[in-house]
C-alpha cells in the first residue's frame, strides 16, 4: 500500500529514506489522479522491499506540494538522496511508471 505522505512526515518518509522514492501528487477532485491511483498502488505492493511509494494530497498538503514546484496533477516525483531525479507529469501507462522505478532504484 503507498504511504500517506504530509508536509510533516516528508522529510523523514522520503528524503531521509535512503531508497529511491517515487511520490504522486494527487487531489480527490482531479480525474487523471483516480486513474493512476490503482497503478501507484500496484507498484507500491510490487516495490514494498526496494522503494518508497506514497502520495501526496496537494489541496491538504501546501507545504511540499509548493516545495516542489507542482502546478499540474498527477505529477510523480521520483527523488532519490534528497533530490528530484526524474518525474512524470500526467497520467501515463504503468510502464512508464514502472520503467522509471527500474532506471534508478
Amino acid at each position: 500500500m503507498a504511504l500517506t505522505l504530509t508536509d510533516q512526515n516528508f522529510e523523514t518518509d522520503v528524503l531521509q529514506s535512503g531508497k529511491l522514492a517515487v511520490v504522486d501528487f494527487w487531489a480527490v477532485w482531479c480525474g487523471p489522479c483516480i486513474h493512476i491511483a490503482p497503478i501507484i498502488e500496484e507498484l507500491a505492493e510490487k516495490y514494498k522491499e526496494e522503494v518508497v511509494i506514497g502520495k501526496v494530497d496537494v489541496d491538504n498538503n501546501p507545504e511540499v506540494s509548493f516545495k516542489y514546484g507542482i502546478r499540474n496533477i498527477p505529477t510523480v516525483l521520483f527523488i532519490k538522496d534528497g533530490k528530484v531525479i526524474d518525474k512524470q507529469v500526467g497520467a501515463a501507462p504503468k510502464s512508464a511508471y514502472e520503467n522509471k522505478i527500474l532506471a534508478h532504484k
